[in-house]
């Protein structure tokens, strides 16, 4: 899925449209991905180590055969030294197996809880918020839409102004929008339609006075 530069006129002119009916700043945002997920790869290995060691403690036998391979059963009885060794061995390399099981990206993603994901993308969006829009604006009006692509999420966040008077649930319908389309790979059409149902709520509490400007940038952000 990527954003075509029909789909960047489109969000741009959305934003261009509802900032003329408010004061509030709409600041649009698009991100691949929201985090690499390097952390579900290595509890992956560390849950196969453990099961090597469980698998071990029920079935000692495992590491007196795999000795048996190397030295002769009859005249070298195995310690517990060595029996601990092939245990450390073999917990290595199931770490290893699972750890690089899941070396694709888009696995990694795909077994990633859904709480994760939603903490993550979550997460993001306030850093590129602090960073683009909040205290921004004159009347602390900034809004930001962040969609992060391959989470199949998306988030707004606003600045004082705006949240205090809005409550996050009255933005469901634009974010629940956002995200069908994103999902029927009309990521452009969604941001657009997002920008439009966000612009009416701002233009109802933050109607555009007469000397107002454009503080921050129409344009849809691509990372």
């Amino acid at each position: 899925m990527r954003l075509t530069e029909q789909d960047h006129a489109k969000v741009t002119a959305a934003v261009t449209a509802a900032e003329l009916r408010t004061a509030g700043e709409i600041v649009t945002v698009v991100a691949r991905r929201s985090d690499k997920y390097n952390d579900v790869a290595a509890h992956a290995g560390v849950l196969a180590m453990l099961l090597m060691l469980a698998a071990l403690s029920v079935w000692p036998g495992i590491a007196e055969r795999l000795h048996a391979l190397f030295y002769d059963p009859w005249s070298d009885a195995p310690h517990d030294g060595t029996l601990f060794g092939i245990a450390l061995i073999l917990s290595a390399l199931a770490f290893l197996i699972g750890r690089y099981a899941l070396a694709s990206l888009p696995l990694r993603i795909a077994l990633t809880p859904g709480a994760t994901k939603a903490r993550r993308v979550r997460a993001r969006a306030l850093d590129l918020f602090r960073t683009s829009a909040e205290k921004r604006t004159a009347g602390a009006t900034g809004v930001l839409i962040y969609l992060s692509l391959d989470e199949h999420r998306a988030e707004l966040i606003a600045d004082a102004a705006i949240h205090s008077k809005v409550t996050p649930e009255t933005w469901g319908a634009a974010m629940a929008a956002l995200i069908v389309a994103v999902k029927d790979d009309r990521p452009g059409d969604g941001l657009a339609d997002a920008v439009a149902q966000v612009g009416v709520v701002l233009a109802e509490h933050f109607p555009r006075a007469g000397d107002d400007r454009n503080e921050l940038p129409d344009r849809l952000i691509e990372l």
